[in-house]
């Protein structure tokens, strides 16, 4: 996309999303376009809901109420996007998964220690462009998988049962 400026818009119609080659995500409209970052607005529990377009200067460029609002280029890049900018637990290891009537307990291994959370049963772990899986808990918070394939024998084992 070409740098130029876009005029501040409402709608999302004709937006689309593309990651650059420096990994930074550029929204536009017609020929022109501009670097932005995703901030994530209110509720907390949606996580993949409300998500504002800011560019450098901190100025609304388009608000995404859903991703299912974009076309599936815009929807993978802006996917990509969120699990840069929001808090996101990178795991290392599956320790248990523990199935109850409605929730799912994981216990897992991150970079900042083990972890437990709880997902709803109807809320599966996604994979995501590029080989990662990630998980969102009840609270919306993100829990990331970059390589499945590289997990120990045992967390793989744990994982694959809830993967396509």
């Amino acid at each position: 996309m070409a740098r130029a400026n876009l005029q501040r818009a409402p709608r999302r119609e004709g937006l689309r999303l593309e990651r650059g080659s420096d990994g930074q995500l550029w929204a536009g409209r017609g020929e022109s376009a501009r670097a932005v970052r995703v901030t994530r607005c209110f509720p907390w529990s949606e996580p993949s809901r409300y998500l504002s377009l800011r560019d450098g200067e901190d100025e609304e460029i388009a608000l995404i109420r859903d991703l299912a609002e974009l076309g599936p280029d815009s929807r993978r890049a802006l996917a990509e996007s969120l699990i840069e900018a929001g808090f996101v637990l990178q795991v290392e290891g599956v320790e248990e998964v523990e199935e109850e009537i409605e929730i799912r307990t994981f216990r897992v291994r991150t970079q900042q220690g083990v972890r437990s959370f709880q997902t709803l049963r109807d809320e599966w772990p996604r994979q995501m462009p590029g080989g990662g899986v990630l998980i969102r808990d009840v609270v919306g918070d993100l829990y990331f998988i970059p390589s499945p394939a590289s997990l120990d024998e045992k967390s793989r084992k744990l994982l694959w049962a809830f993967l396509d």
